[in-house]
């Protein structure tokens, strides 16, 4: 069980090796999450995941052809060349076999991502029997494996990713909108195949430096998992690659901390694991597009609509009330206001007791309901609005004015001030102050 001298070394990088490991994974974290957005939103993740694969004999026949030249087959950089024309190989069939045949990309994804993986792991047999050769260890680039990283490993990781980060943000705005609408860049004069293969290079050296940190099968977490994670909490896309970019570096951070904690656990697995909790907690909390507070903000909307549904209910109650003259407050039946909305009552409780709550209604004899002077108020704004808008939709839409109410429902309850104003121009209402129009179809009997 690590101490609290062990988790301190490792938090302030005490430890050469594990200062090297720390540093280049959260560099390859940073870089994963800005070209991984870009793979993201060209939809073609699964490239990654094909190209991934496809590095494995790449790796195997480097190890041959260094070892049959004299040296010991382990030089990382030999090998990640090999991995890098291996890649590139996978890469250049798919698109071959895309556009030669009627194939689907996923098709395609799916054949070079079993042949060339197929073709690895055989070849990883065969230089196990090679004469005078150690092979031990080339599995490490299938699961990941940090703790043998020396300072050329990670000079040359460090070094790789960050010229992808920075190509990626030299090249920002046009890999935006060669993601964006690729035919439109290119009717515009934009080099857009220069800029396709910009972007598979960029991801072929992501993918081919984080095979020791996380392994060929894990690496395609790492390209993906940030960006997935940064949709959850901004709709812009800067934003997002920024965000990106730091849950990246954050996975390959901790997730580097907690391997060095842990030796016995794989390096690749403790990374991929700590981008997916990142992930979830995306997920489920991020502001913007997270699972709870999508749905605080669908329930919230929900209670508006309830409130304004009985406000405008009521308004309408009175003015069958005051048929004579004009609007005023006074109270009326609950029975009156049930058989003016589908509410059970179990259901009108609850609402009741919110519009009580915010003081909209005020207390009443039993059996009765009286709106309050601020409720009144809102309830002559919420028809007004209403009617408005089904004014609107009569005259400029083509509503016939028996479906205008269910279709004006779904809109009014997000009509601004600027919009009401809008239609009030629109519309020529020259009523004065808040005077509420008459309702531009029959309203059904309370």
């Amino acid at each position: 069980m690590p101490g609290l001298s062990d988790l301190l070394d490792v938090l302030l990088l005490q430890n050469y090796n594990t200062r090297l490991v720390v540093l280049s994974t959260t560099l390859l974290g940073i870089a994963s999450g800005l070209v991984g957005s870009f793979l993201l939103l060209r939809k073609r993740s699964l490239m990654g995941d094909a190209l991934s694969h496809a590095t494995l004999p790449g790796i195997a026949i480097a190890f041959a052809v260094m070892v049959s030249l004299g040296g010991d087959g382990k030089s990382l950089p030999g090998l990640l060349l090999g991995a890098t024309i291996s890649g590139v190989a996978g890469i250049a069939t798919m698109l071959l076999i895309r556009h030669t045949t009627t194939l689907r990309d996923d098709v395609a994804m799916g054949f070079v991502l079993s042949v060339f993986f197929g073709v690895g792991v055989a070849s990883l047999s065969m230089v196990q029997t090679l004469p005078g050769a150690s092979a031990a260890g080339l599995e490490s680039f299938i699961y990941g494996k940090t703790a043998g990283m020396i300072h050329s490993d990670f000079l040359l990781i460090s070094l790789v990713a960050a010229a992808a980060s920075f190509l990626s943000v030299l090249f920002l705005k046009e890999f935006l909108l060669l993601c964006f609408d690729d035919g439109y860049a290119a009717a515009q004069g934009w080099p857009t195949l220069f800029l396709d293969v910009l972007l598979l290079g960029l991801v072929t050296a992501v993918t081919v430096i984080g095979l020791q940190s996380v392994g060929l099968i894990l690496v395609i977490a790492f390209l993906i998992t940030p960006p997935t994670a940064a949709r959850f909490w901004t709709q812009r896309l800067v934003p997002m690659l920024l965000i990106a970019a730091i849950i990246g570096g954050a996975s390959g951070w901790l997730g580097a901390s907690i391997s060095a904690l842990a030796p016995q656990l794989p390096a690749g697995a403790v990374i991929v694991l700590v981008a997916a909790t990142l992930f979830l907690i995306s997920m489920l909390f991020a502001p913007v597009r997270g699972v709870l507070p999508r749905l605080l903000n669908q329930a919230a909307l929900r209670r508006k609509e309830d409130r304004q549904h009985l406000l405008r209910a009521a308004y309408e109650i009175l003015e069958d009330q005051c048929a004579d003259g004009p609007v005023v407050n006074r109270s009326f039946s609950l029975e009156t206001l049930l058989a003016k909305r589908s509410w059970t009552p179990r259901q009108l409780r609850g609402i009741l007791r919110i519009a009580y709550r915010e003081d909209h209604l005020e207390p009443a004899p039993p059996g009765r309901l009286l709106l309050s002077e601020p409720g009144f108020g809102e309830a002559a704004r919420v028809t007004r609005n209403h009617r408005l808008w089904e004014t609107y939709l009569i005259q400029y839409a083509d509503v016939a004015p028996s479906q205008v109410d269910r279709d004006a429902d779904r809109v009014e309850h997000i009509l601004g001030a600027e919009l009401v104003r809008e239609l009030e121009a629109k519309l020529g209402n020259a009523l004065p102050g808040q005077a509420v129009p008459p309702s531009p179809h029959p309203l059904p009997p309370a």
